[in-house]
């Protein structure tokens, strides 16, 4: 299978950098040679589209740079990750959900109820009403992002090849 990469367009990668002022890109297209910085030291401030699926990269897909990221982090560097989404979740995010992680679960079959035999990360999103935000006892906000668990979001049209 031919790899196919794909380019961010340049006026949101504008956007984002004029926000963190990125001073590393660790997935360069084209990527040279023999590149790989997942064994390198990143910046400061990274902008990091990582090849989406893993067969198109040698050294590792997303969840590989997601972890060089969470150890640059360690080392007091900034990440910035722009992923595809399914539909579902890009709807309860730009509607305002808060995201939590919600740890890695075995779902019981139905019948049975003998777990899966495989665990699967789960996120957790949250839609308050605008009653129970009124009397949400913690009105905290997102991290880093000050806004509150409960916006007023300005629902997203589906795109016409969204798959449900």
């Amino acid at each position: 299978m031919k790899e196919r990469f794909w380019l961010t367009p340049p006026e949101k990668y504008a956007e984002l950098n004029a926000e963190f002022n990125f001073d590393f890109d660790p997935c360069p297209c084209p990527r040279p040679l023999d590149y790989n910085s997942l064994i390198i030291p990143w910046g400061k401030r990274n902008y990091v589209n990582p090849p989406f699926i893993k067969v198109d990269s040698p050294f590792g897909g997303p969840s590989a740079f997601a972890r060089k990221a969470i150890a640059e982090m360690d080392k007091g560097n900034s990440s910035v990750f722009i992923l595809p989404l399914p539909w579902s979740i890009a709807l309860l995010m730009r509607a305002g959900a808060q995201v939590r992680y919600g740890g890695e679960v075995n779902w019981l079959e139905a019948d049975t109820k003998q777990p899966c035999k495989t665990k699967r990360a789960q996120g957790v999103f949250i839609l308050e009403s605008k009653a129970a935000c009124q009397n949400h006892s913690s009105q905290q906000s997102f991290a880093g992002s000050g806004q509150g668990f409960c916006p007023s979001p300005k629902l997203p049209e589906e795109p016409a090849t969204s798959a449900n």
